[in-house]
């Protein structure tokens, strides 16, 4: 486990640094207008609102917007174990599976509960000196708690 987590779980979820680290390393999401609903070292949330920016034609969220805010509730735990880590940990997305189950409207949340399995994987891959790959799930549900949509990504982490 990283010490420095609950340092990066503070500036993650500081609204306005959260919004600036999207300007600048992440703009689709900034204009998709994903936002961090809850994060701690076992589950993260993504919260990201149905609406003109990110919809399809079907008026329904789009469905590369809810893949970005699944790959981001996988995706900030290795950030946040990887944060100021000596020795500095690669990260990859080598894969990922998607199952639509319901038109998504409305606010959307996307949980992955997958954080201890991540943490436990990237001090693998540091004590061994090997590429360790892992599956995380997200899942989508909307304001009634239906899901509306379910992601498998698979992360890649090597000890540099």
């Amino acid at each position: 486990m990283n010490p420095q987590f609950p340092a990066f779980r503070k500036i993650i979820t500081h609204p306005v640094r959260f919004a600036f680290f999207k300007l600048i390393k992440l703009p689709a999401a900034f204009i998709a207008g994903l936002k961090v609903g809850y994060i701690d070292e076992q589950k993260t949330v993504i919260l990201v609102k149905h609406g003109w920016l990110n919809q399809n034609p079907f008026k329904s969220m789009y469905f590369a917007v809810q893949a970005m805010a699944a790959e981001m509730s996988t995706g900030l735990f290795p950030v946040g174990q990887t944060y100021k880590r000596n020795p500095p940990v690669s990260m990859l997305v080598v894969g990922l599976e998607a199952r639509f189950v319901k038109k998504a409207t409305g606010l959307i949340s996307f949980t992955c509960n997958d954080g201890l399995k991540v943490a436990q994987l990237i001090d693998e891959a540091i004590a061994t000196k090997e590429s360790r790959t892992i599956v995380c799930q997200s899942i989508g549900t909307n304001e009634n708690g239906e899901v509306v949509a379910e992601f498998h990504i698979t992360w890649s982490f090597k000890s540099k």
